[in-house]
């Protein structure tokens, strides 16, 4: 018999509950807040992103709608499990090519298949039988996978500033290529806080935030959790895993898919080959918004999402 699963208050979020489940051989932490008995959204969060990263305004509008919110860090990031094993080596420019035609590499730790059966075994774990997902970026191509595999645990799906990866997509920019990927130049906090602050500016929509503010939450990520393997093995999860188009076309679930115009590490083109290949998913391209969830978008990313639940929900 399972042991029943306590819930203490997140020291970062005073509407939220902090946790950690058991998902097979690893633990996952997670942050629930809303009615017990509301509809639950949850949240899958990209590349190196901790859950903090699902802002915390933008749970509050969630759950002020009417919801009640999990966000989750993935294996390898922030609180949850970190994976043992060291990383197997890729030619590099092998493994790129091969991404850039949409193929999947054998060899690395895991996938994202791996991820998307993460956050299956965690909504089993919490109890859920079904949820409204909601994944950006990294997030986006789990909740994929999610729901073509497990359709019955996703009753609708939300993308944002996520891609498919078919063959032949455009690349990242390289200055957005460069922060994501690149080296801070030391490994204390003044070194990574500085080189969050250039990935900020660099991927993020400008003029949402004051410096003071970007300092604070980037001085909060880093002390919450630094793992850069970690990182490292994520990313070669998204380029091993390869092209999603066949998975997007098994899925059923109601479909919304929402990327910004000035997205430059995944270009609008990537959040239009997700909903194309996804019968009859919606795109709504969000004017002025990059790769990041900016306090100034929250209210119009909330009903669009919102918009799009009711609109798929049972009476």
């Amino acid at each position: 018999m399972q042991a029943p699963i306590i819930f203490t208050p997140s020291p970062y979020a005073d509407f939220m509950q902090q946790t950690t489940v058991r998902v097979g051989d690893l633990d996952f932490h997670v942050e629930i807040g809303g009615k017990e008995d509301a509809p639950v959204i949850l949240l899958i969060m990209g590349l190196g992103a901790q859950m903090l990263l699902w802002r915390d305004f933008f749970c509050k509008g969630l759950i002020d709608a009417g919801y009640r919110v999990v966000r989750f860090d993935n294996r390898d990031i922030g609180l949850s499990s970190k994976m043992r094993e060291k990383s197997p080596r890729f030619s590099q420019p092998q493994l790129m090519a091969r991404f850039t035609f949409g193929l999947k590499t054998d060899g690395a730790l895991y996938t994202l298949y791996d991820m998307a059966n993460d956050t299956k075994g965690l909504l089993d774990a919490l109890g859920i039988e079904k949820a409204h997902v909601i994944g950006g970026s990294m997030g986006g191509m789990i909740a994929q996978i999610l729901a073509a595999n497990y359709p019955e645990k996703v009753e609708t799906l939300g993308l944002l500033f996520s891609s498919n990866n078919r063959a032949f997509l455009p690349p990242p920019y390289p200055k957005q290529f460069n922060a994501l990927t690149g080296r801070p130049d030391s490994q204390d906090e003044a070194g990574l806080v500085k080189h969050s602050l250039k990935l900020f500016a660099a991927i993020g929509t400008p003029d949402q935030s004051t410096e003071e503010e970007k300092i604070e939450f980037a001085r909060t990520l880093y002390r919450r959790s630094y793992s850069p393997a970690g990182v490292m093995r994520q990313y070669l999860a998204v380029l091993t895993t390869g092209s999603l188009r066949a998975e997007g076309e098994k899925i059923t679930a109601p479909t919304i898919v929402l990327h910004g115009s000035e997205d430059r590490l995944l270009p609008v083109a990537h959040g239009r080959a997700a909903a194309k290949a996804i019968k009859g998913a919606k795109f709504h391209l969000i004017s002025g918004m990059a790769h990041d969830i900016p306090k100034g978008y929250t209210p119009l990313l909330v009903k669009l999402f919102t918009q799009h639940i009711k609109s798929h929900s049972k009476p």
